[in-house]
């Protein structure tokens, strides 16, 4: 497997103490069992209910999954060692990336399954390759979405539309604020928060291929991304004083409350706003980031797919897990529990909360989440929660010209790759 041990670096201290059961092993009664490790470890109920379904209706494979905490650590510990799981539920994001990268996959085009597919889902998958790829390398399973949480009684109450341009939005904070209310509240205590409205303006605005493009030379956040953190600062005028004083959690509590009319996140909220009050009356929209409605997408991204291992010793096995996953009862099952929006061509339940976001959903209109090929090391929440505390003129080119800067220095080596294989 090609760089396995650099990518998985920093892994390399965490020791497991627990015995841990290989690809390919078989159960005590000498069935063949094929094991899957999620990520999702807030999923782990469903999962284990899929699990005992699975071996209740299968005599021929038996199904083990397991959603450990840190799931991450232990997968890469677990790599170092040569003990691999046969599949692996992992969200798309740059994790996915860099495991293809290392050659950990396999390319699973033969997978029925993919043909039910939607198309946007299979792009962003794509997308994630570092160097573009022949074949197919996970199952898109279950999807998350961003734009803008509304709180949709004060909506109906005021007669407020939902904005379909740029111009739109700004001139429903205006309405919002001539009554008296916040527009809008930000948790950017919490860093990571800013790259909420980030992504859901970038999509709109920002080639969905620009980190591939900046790797080969063909373009610079510098000129790419002026437009996105230009309106993200322009936000602030509507949200309340000091949002860098205030977490995620305290965003989520004064949404609740309703302290604000709206709140610029992902779906993934949701459940932390119906912690505090589950009685209020939520909806989402497609932030409209350009003022050509044509040019609104919806920012999600995948939230789980599963890919096999390359050396996985019994593919048809595998293969009938994932056909079994991908059947309409267990999806239905999955997405009751944990929400979110199928992946997958057909009627699937869409949450209440998800209904003003129906036609792009339906429609497979869907652009994947920026930071999702940014990597870790780079930092770029706080870079953008900086920029936009520095209120000097130059503050913009500064930043903008920090991420070009940034961007090279974590990718240099991916980049070098690229111009070799041009050459």
């Amino acid at each position: 497997m090609k760089t396995i041990r650099k990518i998985m670096a920093a892994a390399t201290c965490v020791m497991m103490t627990a015995s841990l059961a290989g690809c390919g092993q078989a159960s005590p009664d000498g069935i063949p069992e094929i094991e899957i490790v999620s990520y999702k470890r807030e999923a782990v109920q469903v999962m284990e209910e899929i699990q005992d379904l699975f071996n209740a209706t299968h005599d021929d494979v038996r199904l083990k999954i397991s959603s450990p905490n840190e799931a991450m650590t232990i997968l890469k510990t677990r790599f170092i060692r040569d003990d691999y799981p046969d599949i692996v539920a992992i969200g798309g994001d740059i994790n996915y990336s860099n495991f293809l990268d290392a050659g950990l996959f396999m390319d699973i085009s033969d997978l029925p399954a993919l043909q039910d597919v939607k198309p946007g889902y299979l792009d962003i998958d794509k997308q994630l390759e570092f160097v573009e790829m022949e074949g197919t390398y996970a199952l898109p399973y279950v999807a998350n979405a961003a734009g803008v949480l509304y709180n949709k009684d004060l909506f109906d109450e005021y007669g407020w539309k939902i904005p379909k341009t740029w111009d739109e939005f700004l001139a429903l904070c205006e309405a919002i604020q001539a009554k008296g209310l916040t527009p809008l509240y930000f948790g950017y205590k919490d860093t990571w928060t800013t790259l909420a409205p980030w992504n859901a303006l970038a999509v709109d605005l920002v080639d969905a291929d620009i980190c591939s493009q900046v790797n080969k030379n063909e373009a610079t956040f510098a000129d790419a991304y002026r437009e996105v953190a230009t309106k993200q600062k322009e936000l602030l005028q509507y949200c309340q004083p000091n949002p860098y004083a205030y977490s995620y959690t305290d965003a989520a509590t004064a949404f609740a409350n309703g302290e604000a009319v709206m709140w610029p996140i992902g779906s993934y909220a949701i459940s932390q706003v119906q912690s505090v009050n589950p009685d209020l009356n939520i909806d989402s929209f497609v932030m409209p980031g350009s003022n050509d409605p044509e040019k609104n997408i919806l920012n999600s991204g995948i939230d789980v797919q599963f890919s096999v291992m390359e050396n996985c010793p019994n593919k048809e096995a595998a293969y009938e897990v994932l056909d079994f996953l991908y059947s309409d009862e267990v999806l239905n099952m999955y997405l009751e529990d944990q929400g979110g929006i199928a992946t997958k061509k057909g009627e699937f339940p869409i949450a209440e909360y998800l209904k003003g976001m129906e036609t792009y959903i339906l429609a497979g209109e869907v652009a994947d989440y920026q930071d999702h090929h940014y990597p870790t090391e780079m930092a770029v929440d706080a870079m953008i929660q900086t920029y936009l505390l520095d209120e000097k003129k130059d503050a913009l080119d500064t930043f903008l010209n920090k991420f070009d800067t940034e961007w090279i220095r974590y990718n240099r080596d991916l980049i070098a790759r690229l111009q070799k294989e041009e050459s």
